[in-house]
Parts: C-alpha cells; sequence; structure tokens
C-alpha cells in the first residue's frame, strides 16, 4: 500500500483557515480518523477472509468447503488476489476521470460488503458471487483511499509522513484483527460465519467513512480530471456494455462446461504476464517519455523483477502456508487450542514491530545507508530465506506430524522484516523512477509487480501437495534468493542508473 498523490499548495477549509489548524485526531485532520478507520475495516475484512478462504475451498463438502485438493485451492486464491490487482489499475483510472476519489472508495466500500454478504450464504455459487463482488469492490478501493489520505495535506505540512505512519497503523490493525476473529469463528464455527463477520466489519467500515466525509477533502462529487461529459457517457455505456457481456460470456462457458476452473486459473496467469508486457512496451514507445526517463525505466525492471520474486512468497502466507499451518502446526498452548489461522496474524504483527526499527536504523546510517537497490535487494533475500527456513521444518517427517509453531512465527518474522524493506523502498523508488508524464499512474507499475507475482504463484502453488514439503519450499525458497543475489551482483549499474533514487 502507498499514496503517490500531494497537494501542491496549502487546502483551506469553508471557514477559510489553513488546514494546519485542523488537529482532531492525535494533531492530525479529523479526516485521518475517518481514513483510518475505513482502511482498518477493508484490512479487517479482506485479510480476514483470506486467513479462511484456501482453507474453505480445501475443506471437504462435508464438513462446509468446497472439496478442493490443497494445490487446486491454494492457486484459486492465488487467481483471485491476481484480479484484485489487475482490477485496482483501472479502479485508479475510474476515479481519476470519472468518480472521484470519494465515490470510488464508497462505490468500492459497498460492493466489498456486498461480496462478504454473498459469501456468507453457504452456497457454491454466492461464493463465486462474493469474490467477484469483492474483487471489482477492492479494485475501486485500494488505489483510491491512500489518495484522500494525501489530500489532507498540504505537500509542505510537517505532519505529513506522521500522518501515513498513522494510516497504516490502522492497516495493520485491521490485519491483526481480522484472521483472529474470522480465524475463530471460520474454524470453530463455520467457515460462512468467518465470512459473515468479515461482511460486518466492512459494513462498520462503511458507515464511519459516510458519517466522516465531512472532514474530507476535494470533491465527493468530481473526478480530479473528468472526461468530456460526451466522452463521460460513452464511457458509462462501455463499462456497463462490457460488464454485461464478460459475465453472461464466462457464465455461458461455464454451463457449457467449456470454462473449468484449472483454464479459469490460466486465463488470470496469462493476464497477469500480458498486463505489465504491454504497459512497460507503452511506456519505453511512448513520445512523451523523454530518452533520460526511459534510461531509468531500466532499472526499473530489475527493481520490478525483485518485487515480484518476493511477493511471490509473501501472497503465500494466506494460501500454501496456511494450509502447511492447518494440517501440521501445533494449535495448543497450555491445553488451550486456538484456530491454525490466528498464525496468519503474526505477519501484521511483526510488520508493525520491525517498521519503526528499520526507519530508526536508515535514520542513524545517514549517507552510510545502503543504495535502494540494496535494501530491496536484502528485502527479496530475506523473502527466500523466510521459506528455506520451513525446508528443516518439514524435512523427515512422515505421517500424521505436527511441528512446532516456533518455526512458524520465525519465518513470519524473517518474512514481515522482509516486507518492510521491499516495499518502503520499491513504491519510493516507483514514484521517483515513472515517467514524468505518467506520474500518476506510477503506482500502476507497482500494482502490475504484485499482480504477475500472484499470477506466477496461481501456477506454481498447483505443485503444493504434489512435491514434497521441503522440495516446495526449497525450490520456492531458492528462486528468490537467487533473484536477489542477481540483484546485488547488478548493484554498480543499478547506481549509476537510478538517480535520483539513492
Amino acid at each position: 500500500m502507498g499514496d503517490h498523490t500531494g497537494l501542491t499548495t496549502v487546502q483551506h477549509g469553508t471557514d477559510g483557515r489553513d488546514d494546519r489548524e485542523d488537529r482532531g485526531f492525535f494533531g492530525h485532520p479529523k479526516g485521518l480518523l475517518t481514513l483510518f478507520g475505513t482502511e482498518m475495516w477493508e484490512r479487517f475484512s479482506y485479510l480476514g477472509m483470506a486467513a479462511i478462504l484456501t482453507l474453505y475451498f480445501s475443506a471437504s463438502v462435508a464438513s462446509g468447503g468446497m472439496g478442493m485438493s490443497s494445490g487446486t485451492a491454494a492457486s484459486v486464491y492465488s487467481a483471485y488476489s491476481t484480479m484484485i490487482y489487475l482490477v485496482s489499475i483501472a479502479g485508479g483510472w475510474l476515479a481519476d476521470r470519472v468518480l472521484g476519489s470519494y465515490r470510488g472508495v464508497l462505490y468500492g466500500g459497498i460492493l466489498i460488503a456486498a461480496g462478504h454478504y454473498a459469501m456468507a450464504v453457504p452456497t457454491p455459487a454466492m461464493t463465486w458471487v462474493g469474490l467477484g463482488l469483492i474483487v471489482i469492490g477492492t479494485g475501486l478501493l485500494k488505489p483510491n483511499v491512500s489518495n484522500l489520505v494525501g489530500k489532507l495535506y498540504a505537500t509542505d505540512d510537517e505532519r505529513r509522513d506522521a500522518g501515513f505512519a498513522l494510516y497504516y497503523m490502522g492497516i495493520n490493525i485491521g490485519a491483526f484483527l481480522g484472521p483472529l476473529v474470522t480465524g475463530w469463528l471460520g474454524q470453530k464455527v463455520g467457515y460462512h460465519w468467518g465470512f459473515s463477520a468479515a461482511a460486518i466489519g466492512m459494513t462498520f467500515g462503511l458507515a464511519q467513512y459516510v458519517l466522516g466525509r465531512r472532514h474530507l477533502k476535494g470533491s465527493r462529487h468530481a473526478p480530479e480530471s473528468p472526461l468530456p461529459p460526451a466522452v463521460m457517457r460513452t464511457t458509462w455505456r462501455t463499462i456497463a456494455g462490457t460488464a454485461v457481456f464478460v459475465a453472461t460470456l464466462l457464465a455461458g462457458m461455464a454451463w457449457g462446461g467449456i470454462l473449468t476452473m484449472s483454464r479459469f486459473v490460466d486465463i488470470v496467469t496469462l493476464a497477469s504476464v500480458l498486463a505489465p508486457i504491454g504497459y512497460f512496451a507503452f511506456l519505453f514507445r511512448n513520445d512523451r517519455v523523454t530518452p533520460a526517463e526511459r534510461g531509468r525505466l531500466r532499472p526499473y525492471l530489475v527493481l520490478f523483477a525483485g518485487s515480484v520474486a518476493f511477493n511471490l512468497v509473501l501472497f503465500q502466507s494466506y494460501s500454501t502456508m496456511n494450509l502447511l499451518a492447518a494440517d501440521h502446526a501445533q494449535t495448543d498452548l497450555l491445553g488451550w487450542h486456538f484456530p491454525s489461522s490466528w498464525y496468519a496474524s503474526m505477519l501484521g504483527v511483526f510488520e508493525v514491530a520491525l517498521a519503526p526499527v528499520v526507519a530508526g536504523a536508515w535514520v542513524r546510517l545517514g549517507k552510510r545507508q545502503p543504495h535502494a537497490s540494496n535494501k530491496l535487494a536484502l528485502g527479496v533475500l530475506l523473502g527466500g530465506l523466510s521459506f528455506l527456513i520451513m525446508v528443516p521444518a518439514t524435512m523427515g517427517r512422515t505421517g500424521d506430524w505436527i511441528m512446532s509453531g516456533w518455526w512458524l512465527v520465525v519465518c513470519y518474522a524473517v518474512l514481515g522484516l522482509g516486507d518492510v524493506l521491499l516495499e518502503t523502498t520499491g513504491m519510493s523508488a516507483t514514484t521517483k523512477l515513472a515517467p514524468k508524464a505518467f506520474a500518476s499512474q506510477s503506482m500502476a507499475l507497482w500494482f502490475l509487480s504484485l499482480a504477475l507475482a500472484n499470477g506466477i504463484s496461481a501456477q506454481t502453488v498447483k505443485l503444493y501437495g504434489v512435491l514434497s514439503d521441503p522440495v516446495y519450499f526449497a525450490l520456492n525458497g531458492g528462486v528468490v534468493v537467487a533473484v536477489a543475489i542477481a540483484i546485488m551482483a547488478l548493484a554498480p549499474w543499478l547506481r549509476r542508473t537510478m538517480a535520483p533514487v539513492r
């Protein structure tokens, strides 16, 4: 997550006062509380549902699941996550040119809540309807809510960075609490009860977003760069027609047996590969991209590959790692049994704890801190090592075996540190290396790396349960470590070509 927009002038409220006087939320604008709560509840619902979704897919029909194999369940989850990041690119454009950020978040939240409520209905058909609504809704909300945070502050407001730190705290609180609540309900009571909790959480987020709308900045009725009225009407007709056509086509293909689950996953993976190829080709050939900017795109391709490699393992926290925990992790503490999905909360805990440590280390090192490419490479390396840790944890195990939960805790600690290093460095580099003419779309590059990581994961996780656990984790971790070493080897070239990134 991240923000890539900013205000170029000091804004004033309707009473003519400088917005710096708005300090109603821990010294920050009151609108930050609104957005803090919105994103906290959205992450509560999204990651809470994610913590039990793969388990629901793989559980037997008799126990309330969908009866998929472990590999298929993980693959379908990865395809679902891929679509969210692909749709997020369109969601950012829609808000910028058609809806506006406020309505983008509002409509997105409504669709997300509707999707979770649909999944609360215990039928397979409603599960797929619900996931479709969540994909579209998250694609609208995700790229626009941080945009609204940026609008609360003038570019030179000294509270801006601290404000985003508070905002990200809300994200991580939701990421921590979501799996605890939905995991308990999903695994102890029933999966659809867990989905209901996610629905209620998103409803809370929507309610406080609407009630606090008066504290937000920017138009609630118009986009930042609206299309001409005639083009706007044509765009709406095109969107509606395309949606109806695609839905009808997919339903018809599924009904006729042409569109199987495996083929659908393959189509999503193909889209995740073609989208970044097409976007980079567009940037390299566009006349508005200067030769100097084109030169900076080349090293960005290396960083892009690093992001893909790292997120290949990160996103398995809610798929293969969840399945491993459910099947083989110790889930009792002093005689008290807890849901295996609670291990997924550990990632958020470590990210919250380690982020200030990393920030403090960079401040302390000052000019002696590593170059951005080395920071990113270190993050990728830690991602690979987190999976290699699971090799000795699973080696030599046979039958109905159980491992200590500390293996998972250490794995998530290493992965969380890697995520802090990679996300902060990668998103910052993205905004600096993106061509000026496409600065407002710079985060599309980052979202495409996440989409591609999930798309590749949708294929690789099919091997989970086919290969032995030690071989599976060794292959995944080994490939990611190899990418990290390659980035380190390219460090001298990256330092020369990545200016102004340090």
